[in-house]
C-alpha cells in the first residue's frame, strides 16, 4: 500500500534530514518500535530516559510515510463533534478525549520550546462553519456543550464571519486552542533526541515476521537478521492493521493542496485553522512562505495506488471549493498529493494491548486528529511499558 501519492509539500521543501542505517546484526533490546514515523517517534521519546535499551526499525525512511503527507492540523476537536461522542462513549470520557487532545497541543509546545535550536510552532485559534443554514442548530448545540465544560470558545455570526474572516457562512465556533507544526521535521527532531539518549533507529529494515509469546518477542527482519525483545510498540499506522485479527477502522484515502506563495503574511483572523461541517470536510490553513494549504475530498480507499488524474481532479475541485469560499484570494496550486488514512467507529483512537498478540502495545492514532493522538498514544504506552497505571487508558482501549 502506498502511504502517498504525488509530492506532499514538506517533504519536497525539507529534503532529507537525516539517514539512518538498516540494521546489520541480530539484536537483543527491551523494546522494539515498528514505524519511524510521528507516532513512533513520540512513543520512543518517551522512553528515552526509561532505562530501557530501545530500537526502531521502519521499512522504509523516517517520516517518509504518512507523516510527510501529514497536513498537521493540531486541534482538540476530533471527527466526531462532542455533542455526538457523548452518546457513543458518555459524556465523561466524551469530554476527557476532548480535554487530552487540547492539552497534547501545549504538550507539542513545550517539546517545540525544549528543542535546541527552538523548533518552528505556532499556536492558532480553530474555526469551523456551519457548512448549510441546516447545520447551524446543531453546531450550536456543539458549542454551548463545549462551553458548559470551559472550553475557550466563541459563536460567531454571519456578520462576525464576514468581518473577521471575509466570507460567508450561517454560524461558526471560533476555538482558541490550536496550533500548527511541520509534522516532517517534528518527527525527525524527536529521533534526534532520541538517538542522542543512546538509542537506535533503523531505516530499510522491514519485519517480515512476528513471534509473540509471554517470555517475548521475536523479529524476523526483511535482511535476514533476528530482534529479540521483551516488549513491542506497533506505530506504523494504518498498517498496523494487518496485526490485529479483528477490523477495527477504515481506510481512506484524502488530498491536499500547498499553493504558490501569496504576498499577504496573514490571510483572515490570526491565521487560524479553518474547517466546516460538511462530510467529508474541506480544511484549510495557512503555511511557511505565506502559502495555503486546502485539504479535504476524502474518498474510500479502493486501490493502493491513485493515478495522477485522480489527484489533478481532486486538485482542482479543491481549488475550486476554496476560490468560492475566498474568491479575493488568487490561490493557484503548487502543490498536490494523496494520501492513506484510517478512521473508526467513533473518531477516536485506538491505544494499548489485545490478549492475542502479548507483550505488544498498539499506538494506532486513527482519524483527523493523529499528531494530538499520538501524543496521548505516547504518553499512556510509556506507562504501560514501565507498568504503571494510566487512567486514561480505558477510553481508548480495544475493549471500549
Amino acid at each position: 500500500m502506498n502511504l502517498y501519492e504525488q509530492h506532499p509539500y514538506w517533504l519536497m521543501k525539507n529534503g532529507i534530514v537525516t539517514s539512518y542505517p538498516s540494521l546489520d546484526n541480530n539484536l537483543q533490546i527491551d523494546v522494539a518500535i515498528m514505524g519511524a514515523g510521528i507516532s513512533a517517534a513520540l512513543t520512543a521519546f518517551n522512553l528515552r530516559n526509561s532505562g530501557l535499551s530501545v530500537a526502531v526499525f521502519d521499512k522504509g525512511h523516517t517520516a517518509m510515510g504518512s507523516t510527510a503527507a501529514s497536513t498537521a492540523f493540531l486541534q482538540y476537536e476530533i471527527d466526531t463533534p462532542l455533542s455526538q461522542l457523548k452518546n457513543l462513549v458518555g459524556e465523561k470520557d466524551a469530554v476527557k478525549s476532548y480535554e487530552l487532545c487540547r492539552q497534547a497541543i501545549y504538550d507539542i509546545g513545550d517539546l517545540c520550546e525544549s528543542f535546541k535550536p527552538k523548533f518552528d510552532f505556532h499556536l492558532r485559534p480553530s474555526l469551523q462553519y456551519a457548512s448549510f443554514k441546516t447545520h447551524t442548530k446543531a453546531l450550536q448545540d456543539e458549542f454551548k456543550l463545549r462551553k458548559k465544560h470551559h472550553f475557550k470558545v466563541e459563536w460567531l455570526e454571519t456578520s462576525d464571519l464576514r468581518k473577521k474572516f471575509n466570507f460567508d457562512a450561517p454560524g461558526a465556533i471560533l476555538s482558541a486552542d490550536g496550533g500548527e507544526v511541520d509534522a516532517y521535521l517534528f518527527t525527525h527532531a524527536l529521533f534526534k533526541d532520541f538517538q542522542r539518549a543512546g538509542h537506535r533507529v533503523y531505516n530499510n529494515t522491514g519485519i517480515k515476521n512476528i513471534e509473540y509469546s509471554k517470555q517475548g518477542i521475536k523479529l524476523y527482519t526483511n535482511n535476514d537478521h533476528i530482534v529479540k525483545a521483551k516488549k513491542l510498540i506497533i506505530a506504523c499506522g494504518y498498517e498496523s492493521l494487518q496485526y490485529i485479527p479483528k477490523k477495527i477502522a477504515e481506510i481512506n484515502s484524502t488530498y491536499a493542496l500547498v499553493s504558490e506563495p501569496l504576498t499577504n503574511e496573514f490571510f483572515w483572523h490570526k491565521n487560524s485553522l479553518i474547517w466546516e461541517t460538511a462530510s467529508p470536510y474541506m480544511y484549510f490553513r495557512v503555511v511557511s512562505e505565506n502559502r495555503i494549504l486546502v485539504g479535504g475530498r476524502d474518498d474510500p480507499f479502493h486501490h493502493p495506488h491513485i493515478y495522477p488524474s485522480v489527484i489533478n481532479r481532486k486538485t482542482e475541485l479543491l481549488k475550486q471549493a476554496f476560490l468560492k469560499k475566498m474568491p479575493h484570494i488568487p490561490l493557484v496550486p503548487d502543490f498536490s498529493w494523496a494520501g492513506a488514512f484510517a478512521s473508526t467507529k467513533d473518531g477516536l483512537p485506538y491505544i494499548g494491548s489485545i490478549s492475542e498478540r502479548p507483550n505488544t502495545f498498539f499506538a494506532l492514532g486513527f482519524g483527523g486528529n493523529g499528531i494530538t493522538f499520538s501524543v496521548i498514544a505516547a504518553q499512556i504506552i510509556q506507562d504501560m511499558v514501565l507498568g504503571k497505571k494510566n487512567t486514561n487508558a480505558d477510553i481508548f482501549s480495544f475493549n471500549r
